[in-house]
């Protein structure tokens, strides 16, 4: 059994590279096998095919990502830092969800109902707002919306400049970010 989830892992982390590199209609299935050290049938077997494999990649994304940085309803500005920090260690968190975007879901909800449950703080930001923390004038899911796109100033998916890990002015972009966010709730920096 071992081996079985030794092979299931390699073909995850092989595949979330084929994704993130290539997209969902660029990425190919051999190449996966041969980065992961498995054969084609293998990934079929375990994942049921190209798509299955790219549900599962993106689901473990989006779960990392919520595991690594968990909505804050009273650090909003803390939790955008902490976004940002987490999109420029791993950018690939950044182009699964951006192929996702591009290749299935154009417009609407990138995230169906049960996605939507483990990764948006809606109810949190709402409660938030009901006790006078959070300003109500925005809906919880718009106020959510604007917070991550503020993170994702400088990652990978912005149209402006791309950030690396290494990027020297990565403090100074931190707090800005922050600060933009408190001037956004209404909040002195």
């Amino acid at each position: 059994m071992r081996d079985a989830d030794a092979t299931r892992s390699r073909i995850l982390d092989a595949a979330t590279a084929e994704f993130a590199r290539h997209g969902i209609a660029g990425s190919r299935v051999d190449r996966i096998a041969a980065s992961a050290r498995a054969n084609k049938a293998q990934i079929y077997a375990y994942f049921g095919g190209k798509d299955a494999l790219f549900d599962v990649v993106y689901d473990h994304q989006l779960r990392s990502i919520v595991e690594a940085v968990p909505l804050d309803p009273l650090d909003l500005p803390g939790y955008a830092v902490r976004l940002y920090d987490a999109w420029l260690d791993d950018p690939d968190r950044v182009r699964i969800a951006t192929w996702a975007r591009l290749e299935r879901t154009p417009t609407g909800h990138l995230l169906d109902e049960p996605q939507r449950a483990v990764a948006y703080g809606e109810d949190a930001i709402r409660r938030a707002q009901d006790a006078g923390d959070l300003p109500d004038d925005l809906a919880p899911l718009d106020l959510q919306a604007l917070v991550v796109s503020m993170s994702l100033a400088w990652a990978p998916a912005s149209l402006i400049y791309v950030a690396g890990a290494d990027d020297p002015h990565r403090d100074a972009r931190r707090e800005a970010l922050r600060d933009a966010v408190r001037r956004m709730l209404g909040r002195e920096a």
